[in-house]
């Protein structure tokens, strides 16, 4: 599957587990490691952790495994490594601190709000 479709399908399950603002960011010009990050909020630990359960499972019924997952015990922050897509689920005081959209800033991205039909 390509990175652009494992992206748009990870923002699908996101939102699905009500996760909440969603950013995709196009790195294909300035990251010569990934093609696209996910970002995204959850209200919980607990929360985080569905979401990216839930994001795992859906990629896999698609054939698609991930590479690495980290954070996953403490759920503050959850990395979830698809090699050219990249996840990142954040409570929101934790996400506040580290300000990964800052630091990709001229990266192209798009707010995600809906499910893309």
């Amino acid at each position: 599957m390509k990175a652009e479709k494992i992206a748009s399908r990870v923002c699908d399950a996101v939102l699905e587990k009500k996760g909440f603002e969603i950013l995709l960011m196009d790195l294909t010009e300035p990251s010569p490691v990934t093609d696209f990050f996910v970002i995204t909020s959850a209200t919980t630990d607990v929360h985080a952790k569905a979401i990216a359960d839930h994001i795992v499972k859906v990629l896999a019924s698609r054939g698609v495994q991930k590479w690495q997952m980290e954070g996953y015990p403490l759920g503050h922050w959850i990395l979830i490594d698809y090699v050219d897509v990249v996840v990142h689920i954040f409570l929101e005081e934790t996400r506040r601190y580290y300000g990964l959209e800052r630091l990709w800033g001229d990266a192209p991205t798009t707010r995600i709000d809906e499910i893309e039909i």
